[in-house]
């Protein structure tokens, strides 16, 4: 089948948020409605642990745990929806994950207190916590395990900000699906497990017992699902009843709320069969996930146009279903997504990462697992769906391949042209390559794509786990200082030399080297304790359910379960290490021009009282992004050099940790803790941002900037980031948005893997730092999410300011 061009209806924006006046009212309530904490879930799970602890295996007890859940939470149907399901009481309620962080009294009133991002919890509910909660899971939380474990030597570098760690008070995330769950309903699910169960055998096989706890603990688990189904069944049926006894003349929605209850009987219990069950299908199987476990960024739908196409098709076909109804039921799901905040951070991924955003990324476009292009109609509805809304929630990337049509990317950078960070964009035939390098297979790689940021991975058949990031500039700073962190005076690295010893380049760089092999194989050690204590601890019983191969392996999905399990280090300031070498090469070694202990001092000093010295670095300095080899030779030196000392280190499941390059909002909180650097960055700001240049370091546009890119080999990763501004003025016809579309094909051609834009100019931004109530929906991307600026602190808006400003392509 040929890809479709664009319908002409697609991207027509009117001014309405929503399609119809139901969506408009679901968008409202969803937007308006303040976040609050929820401690039902913590409530349910102490409860049943402090009966329960000991009398099963710990699969069987986090099954159980689910099954206590989905049997006790309130079950929530609003007005108007079409699709239902929430994880809290009532939508944007968050739970919170006592067995993961044990939140004290006083994270409960700095989350309920705070101007920015606030959690709204009541004293009551502080008080039941500090009652009931905290007492029990003191020293049981998995981050009271880690940090009662860690050796001194990681937890000064944490502390020096050296690296991040993910899993020190999260879930492992980072997954996405692919079709099996619109080919079968969990009750297919729980007859391969009993086969799977049949067939074990007891005595050639040394784990079969803890294979037959693993599986009974998934069997379980999709009881639990469909329990929380029924019972929004039989809710419906009471709302309905209650509506034709009370008001009987609105027979639409008496017959919306039958429908709801026909599909919730039907999904997830049994494959879907219409358009309307595969879209609830699936919500139900993202919220098992995330009430089982808070891995922020937990579940994605994979290729979700591809999964919705057949049943779109068939229904159009049938008469049975229109274009706006899928739109309408598409837009439903949308606002679902919103309705789920992220669950609250606390210490240094606070600091790190501060968004109500939870990263769930709509893969749209792209390729199929034949190859053959992925492009449908469905793909355009939900283009034109995240236009219209253009919410915080969910993300949306498009994927454009050698074989995509180019209306689909013009219609990708029509909403671009809108300013909200959405849609980014991927590059299929990169990221395959990427993955076969792996070890994929072709089909699998096929079916793979982006789950939450830029990672990508295989979509239903991997467990691809970001386990933090990587200061690489501030490695750099304690190579200078021979192991000391200028800013505590605590070694936090080994001794590579005083800098009186480096009397050439080559030498500076090989310490450099010494550090970061030594940075990356400290957090890599830990990183394989706490894999452990998640398969130990906190197995996905319900996750496992839906992932190849953790059913026919009988194994958890943390616990070597997936066909597939990477881990990635994500390394954060390769445009500000790389020009910072380039500063030394240049200045202090190739022209002499300072000594490295002068530059050294300067440093020090954060160039108080050298400011000419640091206005001629700025200005004399070849600078990574401008096509310029002086730079990015550099810069692919360290590029190789990440890759080498990373990828290939053993993880616990038998495979590999893997490179990436990923920042987030780190390169903020990472900037924080780092002193000047040698391009003339001063003390406190941020480093740069995934793969992108230093902000203002670019000067010759984004051509230039691609071209350096491009110079790196993408393949070697599991993603890179770039960001790119560009100035409203410069999207204003059709030959803008084709130029724009050129931009990409030609980075993509030269081996890009991802590259997203800003829309907005400064003046647009200083306003809204100024008069924020006018700007209350302006969204801006920050990494591999967009979010509104006035929800970020100042240090994150002044990083969206100083990003270069781009007047011309």
């Amino acid at each position: 089948m040929n890809c479709p061009a664009q319908s002409e209806k697609i991207i027509d924006k009117t001014g309405l948020l929503g399609s119809n006046t139901r969506i408009q009212r679901l968008r409202k309530l969803s937007v308006d409605m303040p976040v609050t904490l929820s401690i039902e879930r913590a409530i349910i799970e102490t409860a049943f642990y402090k009966e329960n602890y000991g009398k099963y295996s710990i699969p069987m007890m986090r099954a159980l745990n689910l099954y206590e859940i989905c049997k006790r939470k309130t079950i929530y149907i609003g007005d108007d929806e079409l699709i239902v399901g929430e994880r809290g009481e009532k939508p944007k309620a968050v739970p919170t994950f006592p067995e993961l962080t044990c939140h004290s009294v006083d994270d409960l009133r700095v989350l309920n207190s705070r101007e920015l991002q606030p959690y709204l919890i009541s004293e009551e509910d502080i008080a039941i916590y500090e009652r009931d909660i905290i007492p029990y899971w003191k020293g049981r939380s998995q981050r009271d395990r880690i940090f009662n474990h860690v050796p001194d030597a990681w937890k000064k570098a944490y502390d020096a900000a050296l690296f991040t760690e993910f899993m020190e008070q999260r879930a492992p995330g980072h997954t996405a699906l692919d079709g099996k769950i619109y080919r079968l309903g969990m009750n297919d699910f729980k007859s391969l497990i009993k086969n799977e169960i049949d067939c074990l055998d007891f005595i050639n096989d040394p784990i079969a017992t803890d294979r037959k706890d693993q599986l009974e603990a998934m069997k379980i688990s999709c009881d639990a699902i469909i329990l929380f189904a029924s019972r929004h069944a039989l809710l419906a049926e009471q709302m309905a009843q209650h509506i034709e006894q009370s008001f009987p003349e609105d027979k639409q929605r008496i017959a919306e709320l039958h429908e709801i209850a026909h599909v919730c009987k039907r999904v997830p219990a049994y494959a879907p069969t219409s358009f309307r069950e595969a879209i609830q299908m699936y919500w139900f199987v993202h919220l098992a996930t995330i009430m089982e476990l808070n891995g922020w960024d937990a579940m994605n739908p994979g290729h979700f146009d591809q999964h919705l196409t057949p049943f779109y098709e068939k229904e159009i076909a049938d008469g049975t279903l229109t274009r706006e109804e899928a739109k309408e039921l598409i837009s439903c799901l949308w606002i679902k997504i919103n309705n789920h905040p992220a669950p609250p951070k606390v210490g240094v991924t606070a600091k790190e990462s501060r968004t109500y955003n939870d990263f769930t990324n709509i893969n749209l476009g792209g390729i199929k697992k034949d190859g053959s292009c992925g492009v449908s109609e469905v793909s355009y509805i939900m283009l034109e769906v995240q236009d219209e809304l253009h919410m915080l929630q969910p993300g949306c990337s498009i994927h454009i391949a050698s074989n995509t049509p180019e209306d689909f990317l013009l219609a990708g950078c029509k909403v671009i042209r809108h300013g909200y960070g959405y849609p980014s964009i991927f590059n299929p035939d990169i990221y395959i390559h990427e993955m076969m390098r792996q070890g994929k297979t072709a089909e699998d790689a096929c079916e793979g794509g982006c789950s939450g940021c830029i990672e990508v991975g295989a979509f239903g058949k991997e467990a691809y786990l970001l386990t933090g990031y990587l200061n690489v500039p501030k490695i750099l700073e304690i190579t200078l200082h021979n192991g000391i962190n200028p800013l505590s005076g605590i070694r936090v690295g080994i001794e590579t030399g005083a800098n009186g010893d480096f009397n050439t380049f080559n030498k500076v760089y090989q310490a450099f080297l010494l550090q970061l092999r030594y940075i990356v194989q400290l957090k890599a050690s830990v990183n394989n304790y706490i894999d452990r204590m998640f398969a130990k601890y906190t197995p996905a019983t319900f996750l496992s359910v839906v992932i190849d191969d953790c059913i026919s392996m009988g194994r958890d999905y943390y616990d070597c379960g997936p066909r597939y399990n990477t881990s990635y280090i994500q390394c954060t300031g390769l445009g500000t290490i790389t020009d910072s070498l380039s500063v030394i090469k240049k200045h202090v070694y190739d022209e002499a021009k300072y000594t490295l202990k002068e530059l050294i001092a300067m440093m020090d000093a954060n160039f108080d009282g050298y400011e000419p010295q640091r206005q001629y670095i700025l200005n004399h300095t070849p600078f990574f992004g401008n096509d310029d080899d002086k730079a990015d030779d550099i810069a692919v030196m360290v590029y190789k050099a990440l890759f080498d000392c990373i990828d290939g280190i053993p993880n616990t499941k038998g495979e590999v940790y893997r490179l990436n390059m990923l920042s987030t909002t780190c390169h903020v909180y990472f900037g924080k803790m780092l002193g000047a650097t040698p391009d003339g960055r001063l003390a406190g700001k941020a480093i740069s941002d995934g793969t992108s240049p230093s902000h203002g370091a670019d000067t010759h546009g984004p051509t230039a900037v691609i071209k350096s890119l491009s110079k790196l080999d993408q393949s070697l990763s599991g993603g890179t980031l770039l960001n790119q501004r560009l100035m409203p003025s410069l999207l204003k016809s059709d030959e803008d948005l084709s130029k724009l579309g050129q931009l990409v094909r030609a980075y993509f051609s030269l081996g890009g893997h991802h590259i997203q834009f800003n829309i907005v100019d400064s003046a647009t931004l200083y306003k809204a730092q100024e008069q924020p109530e006018e700007f209350r929906d302006l969204l801006v991307r920050v990494a591999g999410y967009s979010d509104y600026f006035n929800d970020m602190n100042p240090e994150l808006q002044q990083d969206i300011i100083e990003r270069t400003e781009n007047e011309h392509f």
